[in-house]
């Protein structure tokens, strides 16, 4: 597919290579790229989202990442739009519904996207965030190997996407694999999308970072993120490692129900928190180990995502190229 030359017809200038555009769209960053028929970023560029405003306020970021996309002077190359965005989505209906983005609650991304003066003659397509990452993933990253697979991010929050029988899996609405709101505590605190004990209460950056502050962790600065907890815990502060470990530990209870459930070979972790490495990585396939103990469970592999915070801008391409051209994507590369 990398070799292939994709021809559709969408009244545009043909092209010896059309691009695709991509957003991410997150509880902290609104990211926009163009990608080619390889996975290859041609450019990229961020927002942060604004998790306090308006509902306009959030729009106008999106707006904004789409303006800077089309001046990219290969922009007349580009024949169709893929979208990833916080969840919960709903494709039938182009809307979304981000738990960390309170102003959008039904929102109709697709449409307001097809507003956009640059945008609004594209093709679009509509997928979570985690299941954009694992479409990346999938096509060019860890997961490219292996035709059953959970990859996750953790993050701002924890999201996840399947692959079952060598296809990428989204569910009816395009939920299907939201590990993050999988209950692993029945009297758990209450999580932000109404029921209590998820995952993502244990095991998001944001919970890391609160459960550390609450156990006592002492930043050495003004910075209070996980990226500063997994500092002080790569030099060895106790109450650090622990945050991250009891992270850990969340996210193998609903790795362990997940391939329980669906049987699967490989998880792939991204996001932000995957940054801090063995940190995580290291304690999360310790208690997978203990949880994980059915036989069919065996031999379940944890990997890191390859295509690091890119991940979900590549797969929403690709997302959009099978969408316009269904055999030209999705398929493992190498």
């Amino acid at each position: 597919m990398s070799n292939q030359q994709v021809e559709i017809a969408t009244g545009r200038p043909a092209s010896a290579s059309p691009l695709f555009a991509a957003l991410d769209i997150g509880g902290t960053k609104i990211a926009g790229g163009l990608v080619d028929t390889t996975g290859t970023l041609v450019t990229r560029l961020q927002r942060p989202t604004p998790t306090l405003g308006s509902t306009h306020e959030v729009a106008d970021a999106v707006h904004d990442v789409l303006t800077g996309l089309a001046r990219h002077p290969r922009w007349t190359e580009t024949i169709a739009v893929g979208v990833g965005s916080a969840g919960p989505v709903d494709i039938p209906a182009g809307a979304v519904s981000p738990v960390n983005i309170p102003a959008w609650r039904g929102f109709p991304l697709l449409e307001e996207i097809a507003a956009h003066p640059a945008a609004h003659d594209l093709p679009a397509v509509l997928a979570g965030d985690a299941v954009a990452m694992t479409a990346g993933e999938h096509w060019q990253g860890a997961a490219r190997s292996h035709r059953n697979a959970l990859c996750i991010v953790v993050s701002t929050g924890v999201g996840a996407g399947l692959v079952l029988d060598g296809t990428v899996y989204s569910g009816l609405t395009g939920n299907a694999g939201h590990l993050g709101h999988i209950t692993i505590d029945f009297e758990g605190e209450p999580c932000p999308c109404g029921s209590r004990g998820c995952v993502e209460t244990f095991a998001s950056g944001t919970s890391i970072a609160r459960r550390a502050l609450a156990d006592g962790w002492q930043p050495p600065g003004p910075d209070t993120s996980a990226a500063a907890v997994a500092a002080c815990a790569a030099q060895g502060d106790p109450i650090a490692r622990a945050a991250f470990d009891r992270a850990a530990r969340a996210l193998a209870a609903g790795i362990a129900a997940t391939a329980t459930l669906v049987e699967i070979d490989t998880v792939v972790i991204g996001g932000g928190v995957a940054r801090s490495g063995d940190l995580f990585l290291q304690p999360l396939r310790h208690h997978l180990a203990a949880y994980a103990t059915l036989p069919f469970t065996d031999g379940m592999t944890v990997a890191p995502a390859r295509l690091g915070t890119d991940a979900g801008l590549v797969g929403a391409a690709a997302l959009a190229m099978h969408h316009t051209h269904p055999a030209a994507a999705l398929q493992p590369q190498g």
